[in-house]
């Protein structure tokens, strides 16, 4: 029952590969909802086959809104999606219409709901004397350095996911406290909505693997090297290193074009990364309180999402 105090609000979660645009294109057609995507590399203009991104088509007849917002050179971050989200809900909401947030970046969604930590801003020094000892002995000794000092966000990292393993030390050595400490300590300000969380995933790991697989060929034979090869031309100044270019493939692709594997190689190297995307969501999902689980690989996926709205807008 939705309580009189605050309007409803629906976040519809789940990994790579599960079937999240199909389900919310199909609620746009059935409920007055409108979408919001909760997908850090959405963002970003042209990135379009390796992200998955909704084609025009989908987009005309399910418009979602913080798609295609920012040039990829840009940045973006947890806190200006909340103040987007924010801006957007209560729009809808003044529109007599239903906030569905759908996607896969479990670090925006923690945000809308629970706020942002007062973490301190980045310390040179500290970062070099980070980047000076992960040179001797690698980002996967740093990463187990992490796991001894704040093993939930360690838990959370790939051991080569130097830029947020790099932040949770650096807060750590400037403040004396871990990332999750600081997070459990915030008092974010409470999201005035009430919320329908539901989470789709897996019955079986191995079929999700396969889903991602097929993806991922789907993507090359769709052109994803001829799009990374046009926005490096676009956008000379892309790195590996730059925001968008870590996005899942994107980098592999990078690498691949400047010679360091072939083809087969940024294949294998894609869909394992793509993997490990999915594992960290699902981790990320575990931990996430009040979530209601909906098997994605189920026939029945759609009409039981559509149910667990449809009774929770109706009240």
């Amino acid at each position: 029952m939705i309580q009189a105090a605050y309007p409803p609000a629906i976040f519809l979660m789940g990994p790579t590969a599960s079937g999240k645009t199909g389900v919310a294109v199909e609620l746009y057609s059935k409920l007055p909802v409108e979408i919001i995507s909760v997908d850090s590399a959405l963002v970003f203009k042209g990135m379009n086959i390796g992200t998955a991104k909704p084609d025009v088509e989908t987009l005309a007849r399910a418009p979602h809104h913080l798609i295609d917002i920012i040039d990829p050179t840009g940045a973006y971050s947890a806190a200006n999606f909340r103040n987007d989200a924010l801006r957007l809900m209560a729009e809808i909401t003044a529109r007599g219409r239903v906030p569905l947030l759908v996607g896969g970046t479990m670090l925006y969604f923690n945000a809308l709901q629970g706020g942002l930590s007062n973490l301190p801003e980045a310390n040179p020094a500290i970062r070099a004397e980070i980047e000076a000892e992960a040179a001797k002995i690698g980002w996967p000794a740093m990463h187990a350095r992490l796991a001894h000092i704040d093993p939930e966000t360690a838990a959370r990292l790939q051991p080569n996911d130097m830029q947020r393993v790099e932040r949770a030390l650096e807060v750590f050595m400037i403040t004396g406290n871990t990332i999750t400490a600081l997070h459990l300590a915030s008092k974010g300000e409470a999201l005035p909505y009430e919320l329908l969380k539901i989470a789709l995933v897996p019955s079986e790991r191995k079929m999700l693997h396969e889903r991602i697989a097929q993806r991922f060929d789907s993507m090359l034979a769709s052109g994803f090297l001829d799009e990374v090869r046009a926005l490096l031309a676009k956008y000379p100044e892309l790195t590996p290193e730059s925001t968008s270019m870590r996005c899942v493939g994107y980098r592999q692709a990078l690498e691949h074009l400047a010679g360091q594997y072939d083809e087969k190689e940024l294949r294998d190297r894609g869909i394992f990364a793509t993997r490990q995307l999915a594992k960290r969501q699902l981790t990320w999902l575990r931990g996430m309180d009040d979530t209601i689980e909906v098997d994605c690989l189920s026939p029945e996926m759609h009409e039981i999402v559509l149910k667990l709205i449809k009774e929770f807008i109706q009240g």
